[in-house]
């Protein structure tokens, strides 16, 4: 796309501290070619006491931004700022997706539905279970709870190393939402036909436990927030024992796809192209 393509369209970003990492401009950049739009996204970095300034020029217009994606560390606060959170952001008290209309600022949050959204596009008949186990109680957990909840599994177990964390989410999504420590893992796991992993191990090929998923049910699915590497130790563990499992790089995909409707008004398709772009960048750092 040349320039002047990008700078006569509307124009939306990601922001964190830090955020050059972030593979969003890649994602939808991708999408903006694709479907010939004129527009741009672009990483913005935002220091944590910054961010209060960069909503408000958001919200006046000063910014030229038309809204964007919000990532670690500002989600409780784009929530806290935002003049309409949704119902979705309001049980979660987090946000990641911004946009402006008629000169106020909404907001939701889209993990939920990217998580779900990868599962039916990799795995459909995932949910078909009425018992899932997560396992890990930290912020990325929140959506998962919710989304795998409002998708209508009656008993959902999260397992944490900090019982009290797992806790305050079974306080916070209700009485579907049950709390243990690591130790019930084995436990909670017999009959479950979804076990999710929210935490970081196996990030970046680091070592992992080992887990006996035979308690689940035969068809039952494995799946990793986590998507560098692609297959992780925990994946690999559950494939080798025979589960289905599914990768979180579709739920990076997925996520994306609500943000670029709203800031430039068509819907985009996670496609196998898009996949194959995203896995070579990762091949690649």
């Amino acid at each position: 796309m040349d320039d002047s393509r990008e700078t006569q369209g509307p124009k939306a970003f990601v922001t964190g501290y830090p955020v050059k990492h972030s593979r969003s401009p890649l994602i939808h950049g991708y999408w903006l070619r694709q479907l010939d739009l004129a527009g741009s996204y672009r990483a913005h970095e935002v220091p944590v006491e910054k961010f209060a300034s960069f909503i408000a020029s958001l919200k006046d217009g000063t910014s030229g931004f038309v809204g964007g994606n919000v990532t670690i560390p500002h989600k409780e606060a784009a929530f806290k700022l935002a003049d309409r959170p949704d119902a979705l952001t309001e049980e979660l008290g987090a946000s990641n997706t911004l946009w402006l209309q008629d000169k106020v600022l909404h907001a939701t949050n889209t993990d939920g539905r990217g998580f779900t959204a990868n599962l039916d596009e990799r795995h459909p008949g995932w949910d078909r279970s009425d018992r899932a186990v997560i396992l890990g109680a930290g912020g990325a957990s929140r959506a998962i709870i919710q989304a795998v909840r409002d998708r209508g599994f009656k008993e959902i177990h999260v397992v944490n190393r900090t019982v009290e964390r797992a806790q305050e989410l079974a306080d916070r999504f209700g009485e579907r939402v049950h709390a243990h420590p690591m130790a019930a893992l084995g436990e909670v796991m017999q009959g479950a036909g979804l076990f999710v992993n929210t935490t970081s191990l196996g990030m970046d090929g680091e070592a992992a436990p080992r887990i006996d998923f035979s308690p689940l049910v035969q068809e039952a699915v494995v799946t990793d927030i986590v998507y560098v590497p692609l297959k992780t130790p925990l994946l690999a563990q559950a494939e080798e024992q025979g589960f289905a499992i599914v990768d979180g790089l579709g739920m990076l995909l997925h996520q994306a796809v609500p943000g670029f409707e709203k800031w430039f008004g068509r819907r985009p398709v996670v496609d196998e192209t898009l996949r194959a772009l995203i896995i070579a960048d990762m091949e690649k750092h």
